[in-house]
Formats: structure tokens, sequence, C-alpha cells
């Protein structure tokens, strides 16, 4: 999967939980939001908005990170359940440094080869037509 693909697809499941997530789409999307967040950074200091003293960030930044933060957070449970986690594993994240590098671990990790009851394999290989679990997104 290319990098356009990728934000295209977290773009167009704005905030779709359901499904699965390839690694390579996952981890398109977090280099995305990581530059984009450092242009909306530059952007608040070129424009004068840089308020990173008083409360954290500038309004472009803060704009930015709030129209970003759903597609994220699904493009997150996709990828859990791409390796057979309920999405509701993310909250480990709130956990400090151990629950990063839970949540690091589990999206390094490779999909589950088989359709699992969040869909079929995205990678479309060791496909099997497993009896209750949905055929398609």
């Amino acid at each position: 999967m290319s990098f356009t693909d990728a934000v295209k697809i977290c773009f167009n499941k704005y905030v779709d939980f359901t499904g699965r997530a390839r690694r390579s789409e996952y981890w398109w999307w977090v280099l995305f939001t990581t530059v984009l967040g450092i242009v909306a950074g530059l952007l608040d200091q070129l424009l004068g908005t840089d308020y990173s003293n008083s409360s954290g960030g500038g309004i472009v930044q803060t704009i930015t990170s709030l129209a970003v933060l759903l597609p994220s957070l699904a493009v997150l449970a996709r990828r859990l359940h791409d390796t057979g986690r309920s999405g509701w594993w993310m909250l480990i994240g709130l956990i400090p440094v151990i629950g990063w590098i839970v949540l690091l671990v589990f999206t390094v990790s490779d999909s589950n080869p088989q359709a699992n009851q969040y869909g079929p394999n995205p990678k479309g290989i060791g496909y099997v037509d497993t009896p209750g679990v949905p055929q398609g997104y």
C-alpha cells in the first residue's frame, strides 16, 4: 500500500472502527499525522499563533490535531483488529511507558493470516471461508 492510498483510506474511513487495517496503512497514517503536526507547528510560528508557552500549542496545530484525532483512533482500532485484538486494547496506551510499549508491539505485529471476527485478511492471503465471519468491509 502506498502513502497516498493509506491517507485516502483513513480519511474515507474517518470514523469507521470496523474491519481491519494493514501495518502499512497504519504506519503511513502515523507518518502523515506526524509530518502534518510538524507543518502545523511551523505555520503557527510563522503566523504568530504559537501559544506553546501557555496552552501547549498554537491554533493551527490544535485544529489539525482535532481533525486527525478520530481517524487516528479508527485506524488504530482497525490495526488492532487485524492482529485479532479488540479495539478497546488502545486504552492500554493510557498507562505511561508500559502501555505504549504494548501498543507498539501490537501495531508492529503481523496480520492474523486467516479471517477473524473483524473480517478477512486485508492482505488477501491465507483467506479461509469461516462461518459467521463477515465476508467484506
